[in-house]
């Protein structure tokens, strides 16, 4: 295995950290404190306003959901990837520019733009993670997954921190500019960063798998889909696998969304929360290398495993949690594993899907992804509003990790599988 990265390699690794940015300062830290300010100026309880930011959410995965695995077949068809991942791409990055230039008392549009921003985004990654039967081989799969990943985590943090560093300006009136200027302004760098940093990916990376074009290929690609649903037991490796990822992936992005809501209520200030994260992001990227070397040594599987034991420890450690110090250790365990099960899960279904339908099964991925997404906060909410204590809550994702434990041990290493017109081994 050679140890340099080839153009390609390079260049789709480069689009997690372009879009990365996104993550942190649209998803997770400024626009949604951003629109809850707004909304509030505009006379709208904290209650409903957080729950109109749930309704944006939900509705923005919903679309992605229908839309992945359908476009997914067609985007398979010789010429159709490239030009998906651009329009989704563009759209984020657009609207995501836009967010900008709302009037801050107009809430409504400011969410629907903020939906927009999320179909573009979602949108862009399941042709993204796609690419990557396009731009290596099998062999370095692993790593070069974890390399995509691990400058992702690096690249959030710059833009990340010059919006925060703009914002306290603002708000220290260091700087002459309101707060709600001052996010603002964190919005165009976030969608700077991320449409310039996608051009390389844009230049050097052409789909190199695919199914040649039939004279209607909408229509073509829906029989695809029914064929691929209708025979499902022909691709039993794909979708066990997906369904052990449903589980676990659930725990690990619970514990990522619910992260400072816990920490706020075991007294952690929201400056620290602050930093935690910040610090979490640069734990991740070393750890997400090493899971992507262990992996290619020791095997994929064993290695999502481990990290998959490292989140069950988290949660009974979470149980006993009761000072600031103990979130910092929490914190860093989180680091050590989140990057490395999300980048290893990508290579390892990579390696296991036929390349020529790498976008429809990555369809698939995506919206189990999704949905997996609604199961582990609901769990945590019900379970910590029936004991009244969070860490119960945080201790019951526990079952979505052992559960997917024990279907991943069924599903066959990507070497023991044939697909040969989907059929396994």
């Amino acid at each position: 295995m050679g140890k340099k990265y080839s153009t390609p390699e390079k260049s789709w690794a480069l689009y997690d950290w372009a879009n990365s940015a996104y993550t942190i300062v649209i998803v997770t830290a400024i626009m949604p404190l951003y629109f809850k300010s707004v909304a509030t100026e505009a006379g709208i309880s904290g209650a409903t306003s957080t729950a109109y930011w749930g309704y944006a959410n939900s509705i923005a995965t919903l679309i992605v959901s229908i839309l992945a695995p359908i476009l997914g077949t067609i985007a398979d068809f010789k010429g159709f990837k490239k030009r998906f991942f651009v329009f989704f791409t563009a759209l984020g990055v657009v609207f995501t520019l836009l967010l900008a230039v709302v009037p801050s008392d107009q809430w409504l549009i400011l969410l629907v733009f903020f939906v927009l921003t999320s179909v573009g985004f979602a949108g862009a990654n399941v042709f993204y993670d796609a690419f990557l039967v396009d731009v290596t081989s099998e062999e370095r799969m692993n790593k070069v997954s974890a390399h995509g990943y691990a400058i992702g985590y690096i690249g959030s943090t710059i833009p990340f921190i010059i919006s925060i560093a703009i914002i306290i300006l603002a708000q220290e009136s260091i700087i002459p500019l309101s707060v709600t200027v001052a996010s603002q302004i964190a919005f165009v760098i976030t969608a700077l960063w991320w449409g310039t940093f996608t051009i390389p990916m844009l230049k050097n990376v052409e789909q190199k798998y695919y199914v040649e074009r039939v004279p209607n290929p909408v229509r073509a690609s829906f029989k695809k889909l029914y064929k691929t649903i209708k025979n499902i037991k022909m691709y039993r490796p794909l979708f066990l696998f997906l369904l052990a990822y449903f589980f676990y992936i659930d725990g690990v992005s619970t514990i990522i969304k619910m992260s400072t809501a816990y920490g706020s209520d075991v007294g952690i200030s929201s400056s620290t929360l602050l930093i935690v994260l910040f610090i979490t992001q640069v734990v991740a990227a070393p750890f997400t290398v090493i899971f992507g070397k262990f992996g290619t040594k020791y095997g994929d599987k064993k290695m999502i495993m481990v990290g998959i034991f490292i989140y069950i420890f988290i949660c009974c450690y979470a149980f006993f949690l009761d000072s600031a110090l103990d979130f910092w250790i929490l914190a860093m365990l989180v680091g050590t594993a989140q990057g490395g099960i999300q980048s290893l899960s990508r290579s390892y279904f990579a390696k296991l899907v036929p390349k020529e339908s790498s976008n429809e099964f990555f369809g698939f991925y995506s919206i189990f992804g999704k949905f997996a997404a609604i199961a582990g906060p609901v769990l945590l909410g019900v379970t910590a509003q029936i004991t009244g204590n969070t860490s119960y809550g945080v201790f019951s994702l526990i079952v979505l990790f052992i559960i997917g434990a024990i279907i991943l041990t069924r599903v066959p290493n990507p070497d023991e599988v044939v697909l040969d017109h989907g059929v396994g081994k």
